[in-house]
């Protein structure tokens, strides 16, 4: 399957062969949401937690004496049935990461690219490259109706484009490494320069 490939000045560039297996897939909704699952609940810090009856700072004393009151018997003031009384079965610092097999993380990179494809979202570059001049690099990107974008590169980034697309909202550039599912998906234009395809067919056969 073939591709247009296209320079930052919107000037043709040629044309590229993409493989089948990576971009040509018919992209399936249970695969993409299990990887992207798998991303954010490993990047949830589970930090969260709450003190439990045996941690709030009260006295441990008896507030009243067991019998003859005429109330419910208690035996201390933290209770969770008392106003700043310990949480019953709160939460408490874990870990919300699951295992998910380095087979299926890249078959799921396969289908978020083919996504890309089959929407008519993903655009081939000669190559991601600036002399790090942000306003050169954002009349570029604004003439090529880049409004949401992710550019991903080969195994480095320019270093010049990286600090010129620095400032300008809505661009992103990854090395192929960095290639994710959720950046993928949550982006409206995947522009892949042909580095950076070169890259990821070695990364997912």
């Amino acid at each position: 399957m073939k591709l247009d490939v296209i320079k930052l000045d919107g000037g043709k560039a040629g044309d590229i062969e993409l493989d089948a297996a990576l971009f040509g897939l018919e992209p399936r909704a249970d695969i993409l949401h299990r990887v992207v699952r798998w991303q954010r609940n490993n990047a949830q810090a589970g930090t969260h937690k709450v003190k439990t009856r045996s941690e709030v700072s009260y006295s441990t004393k008896k507030i009243y004496r067991q019998k003859g009151t005429g109330g419910a018997r208690h035996g201390a003031r933290s209770a969770p049935i008392f106003r700043g009384g310990g949480v019953y079965k709160g939460p408490v610092v874990r870990s919300h990461g699951h295992e998910l097999t380095k087979k299926f993380r890249k078959l799921g990179l396969r289908h978020a690219l083919s996504a890309k494809m089959a929407a008519g979202e993903l655009v081939i570059i000669d190559e991601a490259a600036a002399e790090g001049k942000t306003s050169v690099l954002a009349k570029m990107v604004k003439d090529l109706g880049w409004k949401r974008a992710l550019i991903i590169d080969g195994s480095a980034v320019n270093e010049g484009f990286a600090k010129a697309a620095r400032n300008i909202e809505g661009l992103d550039i990854l090395p192929s490494m960095g290639a994710n599912v959720y950046d993928i998906l949550k982006r409206d234009t995947l522009v892949i320069t042909k580095a950076g395809v070169e890259a990821l067919e070695a990364r997912l056969k």
